[in-house]
């Protein structure tokens, strides 16, 4: 990349001790990058099963209930951008442990939440600080694993986590509302945010702040518009359909805003998104990659609880453990990928391949039937899903922030983060529309009510199938040479 096109009075972001110390402590600083990312994407899910307890202690109505996981993804996906930016502007260590102690004080309240609009205010605190600690962990692992080898085994790992936290969620979701209460699943974090606050001070190398970068007001603004009047139009078609004006509205607002945005971006001297990080062709493919993939984990991840717990009649805890081979299966195929395949294949083989393999998993599980059993029908393809995903998680997270500027790390981070952000929501909506539709086709052609409810997951099997076969063609096309995306090809992660 041409170091003509980046800022020249930029002080990079450098340890402030010998960097022996913190090479000697870099597999330490990855359990607290680690930890951070499991409690961010595991909250988007942990509360999906402790929603009906939630609902009748604080006695809110079903209208309202929704809102308590919307108002998170709704912050998270808003302010990834900025909070990307901010990292790099103010140091990524530093942001790090705020964007901790945030997320941790947010959960508290909302575990000692006494009131609905406490709990929510509470989610949205969770969000904001999701965005910061989000991509600051991304950008810590991209700049300080920058051994090709190492930086294999740390992304298998980083995607193991980002791509089985919700399903973890689940489990962990089920465990403590049937042993304790539904305020455990926020608790929780706490746990989570202490012992990655004290490994993280302790191992992770010190940041300073750039000098001669200004955050770029305007950029800021519209980005957070944009992202979340996309969010807000997807979710509220889960309710209201996309013919409602308050959901086209929402969306076209949204891309108003996100064109506002991108002709700022190109003629700012110092710009939230440097648009070459997204308009390079192999982290452009990565970003679509991660897109695809966050669409289909959130909605397979739905529809298998909707499924487990309405037609098989699972409890929470049964639901929870039933998740457990799409988690085994993301976290060993993430590892394997990145750490064995990934250097042999290659992004442009790989990324395709378990694309592939994901959409096989998807069709057999538009086998299981209302009175099918647990284990073919559902834990077999289950588990095919998740080799597929997480080859595809672990590599498009290495090569999409592969060659980035070291004072671009938090940017080109918030961008990955914001891609699974949208591809989940945006996924669910479409997957919610087309299983209502499916659902009500089922119904007026005289199917029972559990045959109904199971030719509408049919259907979002179905859509995720198409998905990852049209993904696969694009990504296998837009990727370069396998040579280019091959963690072991001797490019930099990260240009010093």
């Amino acid at each position: 990349m041409s170091t003509a096109t980046q800022p020249k009075q930029v002080n990079q972001t450098q340890p402030s001790a010998p960097d022996s110390k913190w090479t000697a402590l870099r597999w330490w600083s990855m359990l607290a990058i680690g930890m951070s990312q499991l409690m961010v994407v595991l909250d988007a899910t942990i509360m999906n099963v402790a929603l009906p307890s939630a609902q009748i202690d604080l006695g809110f109505s079903d209208i309202l209930r929704p809102w308590v996981i919307t108002a998170y993804a709704l912050a998270f996906g808003g302010l990834l951008l900025l909070g990307g930016r901010i990292a790099d502007l103010m140091g990524r260590k530093q942001i790090f442990l705020i964007g901790l102690v945030g997320f941790a004080v947010a959960s508290a309240l909302g575990g000692a939440a006494p009131t609905f609009g406490v709990l929510l205010a509470a989610r949205v605190l969770q969000g904001i600080f999701a965005a910061l600690l989000a991509p600051a962990a991304l950008s810590l692992l991209t700049t300080t694993f920058t051994d090709p080898a190492e930086r294999g085994k740390a992304f298998g790992i980083y995607g193991a986590l980002a791509g089985a936290g919700g399903a973890v969620g689940l489990l962990l979701g089920g465990v403590l509302t049937e042993f304790m209460t539904w305020r455990w699943t926020l608790y929780v974090n706490i746990a989570f945010a202490a012992v990655a606050f004290v490994v993280g001070v302790i191992t992770i190398a010190p940041t300073v702040r750039e000098r001669g970068v200004k955050l770029d007001v305007p950029g800021a603004v519209f980005a957070t518009l944009g992202f979340f009047s996309l969010v807000f139009g997807f979710t509220n078609a889960e309710e209201h359909g996309f013919s409602s004006s308050s959901t086209w509205g929402f969306l076209a607002a949204g891309v108003v805003f996100l064109i506002v945005f991108v002709m700022i971006q190109r003629k700012g001297k110092s710009p939230l998104l440097p648009l070459h990080i997204v308009t390079h062709r192999d982290r452009g493919a990565s970003m679509l990659a991660i897109f695809v993939a966050g669409a289909v984990i959130f909605g397979v991840n739905l529809y298998l609880v909707y499924y487990l717990q309405i037609v098989l009649g699972f409890t929470p805890l049964q639901t929870g453990l039933a998740v457990l081979p799409l988690c085994l299966g993301i976290m060993v195929s993430a590892m394997l990928s990145t750490s064995i395949l990934m250097p042999k294949l290659g992004a442009k083989v790989l990324v395709p391949a378990g694309m592939l393999v994901s959409a096989i998993g998807t069709v057999l599980l538009m086998l299981a039937k209302a009175d099918s059993g647990y284990a073919l029908h559902v834990a077999v393809p289950m588990f095919i899903i998740a080799i597929g995903l997480g080859a595809i998680i672990s590599t498009a997270l290495s090569v999409g922030t592969l060659g980035v500027d070291r004072h671009h790390a938090g940017a080109a981070s918030a961008a990955v983060n914001a891609s699974q952000q949208l591809g989940g929501s945006i996924g669910l909506a479409v997957l919610n529309t087309l299983v209502a539709g499916a659902t009500i086709t089922a119904v007026d052609a005289g199917a029972g009510q559990l045959e109904s409810l199971v030719s509408g997951y049919q259907g979002a099997y179905l859509a995720c199938a198409i998905l990852l076969v049209v993904g696969a063609i694009v990504t296998a096309l837009m990727y370069r040479s396998r040579e280019h995306t091959a963690v072991n090809s001797g490019e930099a992660a990260v240009h010093m």
